[in-house]
């Protein structure tokens, strides 16, 4: 039997994909902060979101840790 191919289980949810649309210099921006850190654009815009959510709400972050 073949080998199953993609991801293995984490026990996580999966994630929900988004659709955002950026001004050309901010998403540039994103380009130059991703490649400096040597991550995908996506990683930085999830590590953003994270971020201002954790500010906004850190009661709701805080049961997440």
């Amino acid at each position: 039997m073949p080998a199953k191919r993609g991801r293995k289980p984490t026990g996580k949810p999966r994630a929900t994909r988004a659709t955002a649309s950026l001004p050309p210099d901010i998403y540039q921006t994103l380009q130059d902060i991703a490649k400096q850190k040597r991550v995908s654009v996506a990683w930085v815009i999830r590590d953003a979101a994270e971020k201002y959510v954790a500010d906004q709400w850190p009661l709701l972050h805080a049961g997440k840790e």
